[in-house]
């Protein structure tokens, strides 16, 4: 405005001066006048430059602020979208919807937020490279910006976490799951890249503004994101590729889950996690074989808990490689003076199997505890070999070669190829209980049994059927040829103490020790142990 000012004043100046002088310079230098006074003709010269600089510092400012405006909102602009997808940020988007949400207050219309996670986008990333993990990031941002409304808002808050926000009739809440459940087939559609193909799920959750949990409708953006992100935690402890809406009790749970979170990263270091031991029988003779070690918790505030409750929570806050590391090294120490022809079966946690070094670890567990390789079984699950093929086969034959015994758990459930039993070393497999349940009733559960009995006999593999609960079941797997049973037919799991007493009795210790001074907890979630839950261990 300056240099426009000193412009204009110039030009003014030089109108004014110039209208008379500049006649009498022109006639004195073309026809010889009278030259006019010089000190006016410098003046109107120094106008002339005057009007010149003032003209172009103008255009050049002008120029200048140009550029500045522009480099202002680009640095806005990425100041509020993210640069990967190009959608709203963490900054940007909660105030968008609260914008949206503020626009349609006192309307017969609603706001639905989503909160919006791509399940298992780490394992992408680990096993295919962060580069087709951006383009698996910029395709899922634009399959779900294709399925919202016009008016509907979009941000991406994490990594690989999306919130969105649409309006919607008060009364037409099902319109918005038909676009959430199209939501969830567009985005599971696979995706091509250097010709690799990925298939990536979402899991959603949803918080309305209305409806019966609104709090007479004293809900903010932060709020609906919060109960949104409550309900789509609730979609991943249902299996993920799924939604819900948001309901009080999911707040409820979610806070008893950090409660047993914090509990179990304390109660690792204070040794509240203890090894129980199942009998294996052999059903022909009906001799003891051996114990698979399961894991409970004695917690002070909980009693003893089952591991179907603890040990997805450890695997999901990385704590289960330290926690199954302490639980073996027990039941090392424990099993060590049974009798030599006792076997310890101990189930391993795919997550484990992801740790290169594991191999060695157990290596030094067993060297620090004295107990015979021989004499231990590692098992491991079908979902481990969909994992990383490759990691499983070195860790699995590292421990072969040092005389450790591998049997591939929950046979059947996992849909195990015969190439994969093949390619690695196994000594044994374990059918599932819920296939062995089956043989007391009327389903398919015999013909399926007698196939992998007859499988393993193939293959030269020893069975073990789990979940042997009663007479007939066992009647019936006894007609099936020599395989080893375990289940609460011969007795629920018991700790240490109890299974040395167990052992002294059938003169199968080497050595007698004391009975252990403390006795099991119990408490509220222990009864809510299940025949399955039983099952589930933490080795």
């Amino acid at each position: 405005m300056i240099a426009l000012g000193i412009a204009i004043a110039a030009i003014i100046l030089f109108v004014g001066t110039g209208g008379s002088l500049m006649p009498q310079i022109v006639k004195a230098w073309f026809f010889g006048g009278k030259s006019p006074d010089l000190l006016l003709t410098n003046a109107v010269l120094l106008n002339i430059a005057l009007l010149i600089f003032g003209w172009r510092r103008y255009k050049d400012l002008h120029a200048e602020v140009q550029v500045r405006r522009e480099a202002e909102e680009r640095a806005r602009e990425l100041a509020e979208r993210d640069p990967l997808t190009g959608s709203l940020n963490r900054r940007s988007g909660p105030p968008a919807l609260e914008a949206l949400r503020t626009e349609l207050a006192g309307t017969h219309r609603e706001i639905a937020v989503m909160m919006i996670d791509l399940d298992n986008f780490k394992q992408i990333n680990d096993l295919n490279g962060h580069q087709l993990g951006d383009r698996v990031l910029t395709t899922i941002a634009r399959r779900i910006a294709d399925s919202l409304p016009r008016e509907g808002v979009m941000a991406r808050i994490g990594g690989d976490e999306f919130v969105c926000g649409i309006p919607f009739e008060s009364t037409a809440r099902d319109k918005v799951d038909n676009l959430v459940a199209n939501m969830i087939r567009s985005t599971s559609a696979p995706i091509e890249s250097n010709h690799m193909s990925v298939e990536a799920t979402v899991s959603i959750g949803i918080a309305e503004s209305g409806g019966q949990y609104a709090r007479g409708g004293n809900m903010n953006a932060e709020a609906l994101i919060h109960r949104a992100d409550i309900a789509m935690y609730h979609a991943k402890k249902r299996g993920r590729n799924r939604y819900y809406w948001f309901e009080p009790q999911m707040e409820d749970e979610l806070r008893f889950r950090n409660e047993l979170e914090a509990g179990i990263r304390q109660g690792i270091p204070a040794g509240e996690f203890v090894p129980y031991y199942e009998q294996q029988i052999d059903l022909a003779t009906g001799k003891l074989s051996g114990f698979e070690m399961l894991a409970r918790w004695e917690s002070p505030r909980y009693g003893t808990v089952s591991p179907e409750i603890f040990i997805p929570i450890a695997e999901e806050i990385e704590l289960i490689g330290e926690m199954s590391e302490m639980l073996i090294r027990q039941a090392l120490e424990d099993a060590k003076d049974w009798d030599p022809s006792l076997t310890l079966s101990v189930n391993i946690s795919p997550i484990q199997l992801r740790d290169p070094w594991f191999a060695q670890k157990l290596l030094h567990l067993l060297v620090e505890s004295g107990f015979p390789p021989t004499r231990m079984e590692i098992e491991i699950t079908e979902r481990c070999l969909h994992e990383n093929m490759g990691a499983v086969r070195s860790i699995v034959t590292s421990l072969k070669n040092q005389g450790i015994h591998i049997s591939l758990d929950d046979f059947g459930t996992g849909h195990s190829s015969l190439s994969q039993l093949q390619s690695l070393p196994f000594d044994r497999l374990k059918i599932d209980r819920s296939f062995v349940s089956e043989l007391a009733g009327e389903g398919d559960g015999k013909a399926l049994v007698e196939a992998i009995v007859s499988l393993g006999k193939g293959l030269s593999l020893p069975v073990t059927a789990e979940g042997v609960e009663n007479s007939e079941v066992l009647n019936q797997l006894q007609g099936m040829g020599d395989m080893t049973g375990q289940g609460y037919l011969y007795g629920k799991p018991e700790n240490a103490a109890a299974t040395r007493r167990r052992l002294a009795a059938i003169n199968m210790l080497n050595k007698d020790f004391p009975a252990p001074l403390s006795a099991p907890l119990s408490g509220p979630l222990s009864d809510k142990a299940t025949l399955s839950s039983d099952r589930r261990q933490a080795g």
